[in-house]
């Protein structure tokens, strides 16, 4: 599936319930129109990952998640070799009384495609959305390895040489910030902030998303939800904090934020709070809120 344009692009997600801003979607269809990477950065839970995931379930095209975290390496990442089958095949040589050359343990058919290889080597009749998450998690060095893919759609295996991607995948980086990314890595992306939505959004993506909550519900949940942001808090409640926080809310019958279901919903804001000292501060404006 093409798009005709990014106002067709955010069309089409909506049908899946992803509510796309402008920027977002112009964004995501000149990356899919141009063939680049995307680089998708933004604070934690404002919808970066479901992005991609959406991306691929609008085009109806397979998605490979590359999950980052620090000591990644290329072997779990890029390709990596069948060590046991290699192993059996050198000890079956030996029991034969033959001998292997080390050139053919380094073929085909003891290659290991992992994310970024099998998304190469893909042969479907579509391009596979590679999700290449939290990539600030990663290593410097896993950087590295990955301009070449980035930059060119290909995986170089020394030992068998260069494999060209036949359906360049729909490669989408995201990122939460936690540390500078390289230029080079930069350089080799289209690039866009995901910021938190106005309230008006985040009220209709939460009413999308939790169908049960009324709508006064969901008009004060989202608003105080927006001021909590304001706070001195280590990790700011997002898109998805917000979501699960009307889903208790409605789990547990609260209708709105008036006086009789306040202590109700004080005991929900672990939703919203992810360490002591945010509850505290969340617990206190929630106290202030309710009182106005």
């Amino acid at each position: 599936m093409m798009f005709t344009g990014p106002g067709d692009l955010a069309r089409q997600f909506d049908s899946h319930d992803y509510l796309l801003d402008t920027g977002t979607a112009s964004a995501i269809y000149l990356a899919v129109s141009l063939g680049r990477p995307l680089l998708l950065e933004g604070e934690p839970g404002v919808g970066k990952t479901t992005a991609a995931k959406t991306l691929a379930a609008v085009l109806d095209t397979p998605l490979v998640r590359l999950q980052c975290y620090e000591g990644l390496t290329a072997g779990e990442a890029l390709y990596d070799w069948n060590y046991q089958r290699q192993l059996l095949s050198i000890r079956l040589a030996e029991a034969q009384g033959a001998a292997i050359d080390e050139a053919d343990l380094y073929t085909e058919k003891y290659l290991v495609d992992r994310p970024i290889l099998q998304c190469v080597r893909h042969r479907g009749p579509t391009s596979p959305v590679l999700l290449i998450d939290e990539i600030d998690r990663a290593d410097d060095e896993f950087e590295a390895l990955l301009l070449e893919f980035l930059g060119e759609s290909t995986v170089t295996v020394p030992e068998l040489g260069t494999f060209v991607a036949e359906r360049p995948p729909i490669a989408v980086l995201t990122s939460n910030r936690s540390r500078d990314l390289h230029d080079a890595l930069r350089r080799r992306c289209l690039y866009h902030w995901i910021d938190y939505p106005e309230p008006a959004r985040a009220a209709a993506i939460v009413r999308r998303t939790v169908p049960g909550a009324s709508a006064p519900l969901i008009e004060h949940a989202t608003q105080f939800v927006g001021r909590a942001r304001d706070l001195d808090l280590d990790k700011p409640p997002g898109v998805a904090e917000t979501i699960d926080w009307l889903a208790a809310l409605v789990s547990l019958r609260v209708s709105d934020l008036v006086d009789e279901s306040v202590e109700t919903a004080l005991a929900t804001l672990g939703a919203l709070a992810k360490t002591p000292d945010d509850r505290t501060l969340i617990r206190d404006a929630f106290i202030e809120y309710s009182r106005t």
